[in-house]
């Protein structure tokens, strides 16, 4: 009832240019099929018998009454609970009474009607829900709540009921009273006072003025909240990652002020000279990176690339080949992203670093030596933890169980993978979700944004320059013309690389469920592929080639993962469960197919348009050079012809 009940308020501020409920009044008689469709919502919101809000409402109740807790929570809480019961009923009320009761509006900013068929389909198809539910509760939904109420609980569920009638027991009683106490507070306190109800009081308020006091309130909570920022606030990122790191210090140092950090007895591993220097070697990329980040933006890019490689190394040291390969796809296409994205930082001003004053160099010193003293603390506190946490022996958990069923309960050998699309598949459904969310909404925030005026001017190399072939000739360092071109071998490089890498993101993916593997590292694999013809080929040469559609890859993605995971409830399992087939092929003989394919199937594109989505959208705005250069050029050309 609540999303129709959006949808419903949407409909309303479509039609009638407004959703102030104080200009809204007898749209009943302009639009008579919304206001049923919404009023049924906001009945069922009520918990008015035979709309599902009913049946909610009754359970919620007797959850209440049936707590065992603190005998004081006991005791208010059904009270509680009905209070919040009666509010309820008291502005579905009002919203159905004030909105669509009443005389006509006049001064609305559209005339209105009723919506288009198709913007009124979802509300009546989530209004018959409420409705069947509602009636025929235990018929309707009690099959498909059973499944995906199971493996929740972790086994049988307790005993519940799904029936309109219970008989006169304390949760219809409380049901009860809400209805008839949400009612007579309405017309008592909330019903207005004629048309123009905004400045009048209902009976019950007349000392108390609402609108007055929630907004002194308001702007009291807004001051506050400007001192607060005055004090505190910043737009600095520095300060705010500054206050983020001293704040988790000090909450992570607290519990050991009165106990010492205690060190497990456990055994360590044999000391390896090799991966001790590949781990010194790591380190020194790392402080190295943060040493040339500020100016030397490439050098420390690529040393934060071998970093990463160090990293995937200890994965692979420590027998785990499926994060190894993961992380070795992330940092890829993570460079890509910062490759992309570089150019698009503000230039390095050597004249003005020059020009700095001596109290602005000592100001700078204490400050990047304050910094790295608190990143030193910080560092060494999550090494000392990470020390006590290892040391320990590890407590029983469920890794056992799923090394010992990932064959058996999911059908593959890799129980990485068994995990994230099988045992787990709900909670990775739930991820590729927010995964698309991101790339639209990064999608969303660049297709407003406009680069800096001299962020536009093209590189020297793609610019076009009349040739000069003596003055290149002698002295080629100075050439720009000449350096037209300067990517041609890379971007052929690159074209050949892409069927390629197409291959082994196809092995990977069919691989993934018995080897290292999966949907998720190809789908990385194969857009890296893909932006690197962006890095190298530019945007306008590859979309004048092939056309990519990373919105249509993210829909299909998410449809044929919840696809995969309702066909179960089809046949009676729990969602996301996994059913494994083997058949038999000619030529091919036995092959082994899971469900859970299809699920990482769903996985693979929605990584792939996510990723290209994002990653295209930052090459897009290289085109805005190319035509702000453009555009210079055709002045130019016309200035000059001008002169002549």
């Amino acid at each position: 009832f609540k999303a129709s009940l959006f949808m419903a308020a949407g409909i309303i501020d479509h039609e009638t240019g407004t959703r102030d409920m104080r200009r809204l009044s007898g749209l009943r008689r302009s639009m008579p099929v919304t206001a049923t469709l919404a009023t049924v919502a906001a009945a069922a919101m009520a918990g008015v018998p035979l709309l599902n809000g009913f049946l909610s409402k009754e359970m919620f109740f007797a959850e209440t009454v049936f707590v065992q807790a603190n005998p004081l929570v006991e005791q208010w809480l059904p009270w509680a609970a009905t209070l919040a019961g009666l509010f309820s009923v008291a502005y579905a009320l009002r919203f159905c009474m004030e909105t669509f009761g009443g005389p006509p509006a006049t001064d609305l900013p559209h005339e209105p009607h009723e919506p288009p068929h198709w913007m009124r389909v979802p509300v009546e198809l989530l209004v018959l829900i409420c409705l069947v539910v509602g009636i025929l509760p235990q018929w309707s939904v009690g099959h498909f709540l059973d499944a995906a109420a199971r493996p929740v609980v972790g086994g049988e569920l307790p005993a519940f009921s799904l029936a309109v009638w219970h008989g006169l027991n304390t949760p219809f009683l409380m049901s009860l009273v809400a209805l008839l106490g949400g009612t007579a507070l309405y017309f008592w306190l909330l019903r207005p006072r004629g048309r123009h109800h905004a400045s009048s009081h209902a009976p019950g308020l007349a000392r108390l003025d609402g609108k007055a006091l929630f907004e002194s309130l308001l702007a009291a909570l807004t001051q506050v909240g400007r001192r607060g920022r005055t004090l505190l606030g910043t737009r600095k990122l520095q300060w705010q990652m500054l206050w983020l790191v001293v704040f988790v210090l000090v909450a992570a140092a607290l519990p050991l002020w009165t106990r010492s950090l205690p060190i497990g007895n456990r055994a360590a591993l044999p000391f390896e000279p090799s991966f001790a220097l590949l781990w010194a070697l790591g380190m020194g990329c790392a402080l190295a990176t943060a040493w040339q980040a500020k100016y030397h933006r490439l050098a420390a890019l690529t040393l934060l690339s071998a970093t990463g490689l160090i990293v995937c190394v200890t994965f692979l040291w420590f027998s785990a080949p499926d994060l190894a390969l993961t992380q070795l796809a992330v940092e890829t296409v993570t460079t890509l992203l910062i490759l992309l994205g570089l150019r698009w930082l503000p230039k390095r001003n050597e004249a003005l670093r020059h020009t700095l004053e001596a109290s602005v160099r000592r100001r700078a010193l204490r400050r990047r030596t304050r910094d790295f003293a608190l990143a030193t603390a910080a560092g060494c506190g999550m090494a000392l933890l990470s020390f006590s946490m290892l040391s320990r022996p590890f407590p029983s958990s469920t890794s056992t169980f799923f090394l010992e069923h990932a064959l058996t309960g999911g059908g593959g050998n890799n129980v990485v993978n068994v995990m994230l699309v099988d045992f787990r598949a709900f909670d990775t459904f739930g991820e590729i979700v927010v995964v698309g969310v991101v790339a639209l909404t990064v999608y969303a925030l660049l297709r407003r944004f406009r680069p800096a005026i001299e962020m536009l001017d093209l590189p020297p190399q793609q610019r076009a320059l009349p040739a000069d072939l003596d003055t290149d000739l002698i002295n080629p360092r100075l050439a720009a013309d000449t350096a037209v071109g300067y990517l041609r071998v890379p971007a052929v490089l690159v074209r050949l690389l892409l069927p390629f890498a197409t291959l082994v993101a196809v092995y990977l993916f069919l691989r993934g469920h018995n080897a290292p593997g999966g949907g998720f590292v190809a789908g990385l694999v194969f857009s890296a592929a893909i932006v690197l013809q962006y890095t190298i080929s530019g945007t306008q040469w590859v979309e004048a080639h092939f056309t990519l559609y990373p919105r249509r890859w993210m829909a299909a993605g998410l449809l044929a993962a919840l696809a995969t995971g309702l066909g179960s409830l089809v046949w009676g399992y729990p969602f996301m469960t996994t059913h494994t087939a083997h058949l038999t092929l000619p030529l091919l003989g036995e092959v082994h197919v899971a469900s859970a394919m299809f699920f990482d199937m769903g996985v693979f594109a929605l990584v792939v348009g996510a990723t290209l989505l994002i990653l295209t959208s930052i090459a897009h705005q290289s085109i805005r050079g190319h035509r702000a250069h453009a555009r210079r050029m055709e002045e130019a050309a016309a200035v000059q012809a001008g002169g002549h």
